[in-house]
């Protein structure tokens, strides 16, 4: 028996097939993956993303203790309430202990960070915290439901029409806080949406509030899928402690300057960065019969081999794609090992669909 949100019950109610996914009990499909993908990239689905973890960060010194905990730079968050921004968090070696998104809540900040991780992270952000005037908090009281889709902000405001006005109002990556409620405007499916982080006593009322205005119930299956259409990376696959964020196509969400800005991992990321990165992520597309899946072997043109680290077969788009990390020389086509056969594929960008539609 795994941890259980407060939905739990709901999903047992609706027919979710329940899985064990990080410690916890939670709907895999609600009797197709296939359709719940297509409801989002069409309409709106929603999802429990209870299990992740929120931690609230306050003090004096909260604002300087995240300048050095995350590779990104909460600087960029000020004089704007609400706003958020992805960072990975990362150990000495420059590898990544999680990645993460961190709301600027005014006088303090909200951190969201994985399930998976969640004991090392709070056992990595109190040791760091120690040095400063900041406490990292814990909420577990709260549940938090996605709703993605083309459809997503529209059937909210059905749903909960007294936020109305201030969904309206928010912006891409901004979320804002209502008598308990924590409304934000960001997703992991590519598409537009909403992540609605509540009391837990209130998540089961607002579920089937949703469900009546037509919301589709989406399990991990197609949040899977959905994420790996958007190039969006998965702790564990794409990255990890191992891995720096130049690697993990995450380059963008460190912040060098301020120059002065002495953030944990950042010696090693600049000896990497200036003796060249030696791999990096690329996406896959196989055309022929056949699946990619995470650890198949990639053979480059260059005579290189790579590995891939997410693989699915698309539904959005007919076929089956991947992202893989390769050296960093290669380009054009290659090979992956699939049974013992070795199938071309074509490298491209690490993203496949955003909004619906194919990305080229």
């Amino acid at each position: 028996m795994g941890n259980k949100t407060p939905l739990y019950a709901i999903h047992q109610e609706m027919g979710g097939k329940i899985v064990d996914f990080g410690g916890w009990d939670m709907p895999l499909h609600y009797g197709s993956q296939l359709e719940e993908h297509h409801q989002v990239r069409r309409a709106a689905g929603m999802f429990d993303v209870s299990h992740m973890t929120v931690v609230d960060v306050t003090g004096a010194e909260a604002r300087a203790y995240l300048r050095t905990l995350l590779a990104n730079d909460v600087a960029r968050l000020d004089g704007k309430p609400g706003k958020a921004l992805y960072s990975g968090m990362l150990n000495t070696r420059g590898g990544v202990i999680d990645d993460l998104i961190v709301y600027n809540l005014g006088d303090s900040y909200r951190v969201i960070v994985n399930c998976a991780t969640r004991d090392k992270d709070l056992a990595w952000m109190g040791q760091v915290a120690a040095d400063f005037d900041a406490t990292v908090t814990e909420r577990p009281p709260l549940a938090m439901v996605a709703v993605q889709g083309p459809e997503a902000i529209d059937r909210v405001k059905q749903a909960i029409g007294q936020y109305s006005s201030i969904i309206d109002n928010l912006s891409v990556f901004q979320g804002e806080a209502c008598e308990g409620w924590f409304i934000a405007r960001t997703g992991y499916t590519g598409e537009d949406g909403l992540e609605v982080i509540l009391p837990g006593e209130e998540a089961p009322a607002f579920w089937r509030a949703l469900a009546a205005v037509g919301v589709a119930p989406c399990g991990l299956g197609a949040r899977d899928t959905l994420r790996l259409e958007a190039g969006m990376n998965l702790y564990g696959h794409e990255m990890d402690e191992e891995t720096s964020p130049l690697v993990a196509n995450m380059g963008w969400t460190i912040a060098w300057e301020p120059g002065e800005r002495d953030f944990i991992g950042r010696a090693p990321l600049q000896a990497e960065k200036q003796s060249g990165v030696k791999h990096k992520l690329v996406g896959l597309t196989l055309h022929e019969r056949g699946v990619l899946r995470a650890g198949q072997k990639v053979i480059t043109a260059e005579g290189g081999e790579g590995i891939i680290t997410s693989g699915t077969f698309s539904p959005t788009l007919g076929y089956s794609i991947g992202l893989a990390r390769v050296p960093a020389d290669t380009v054009g086509q290659a090979e992956v090992e699939i049974r013992s056969k070795r199938l071309p594929v074509t490298l491209r960008k690490p993203v496949f669909v955003r909004n619906g539609k194919a990305v080229d």
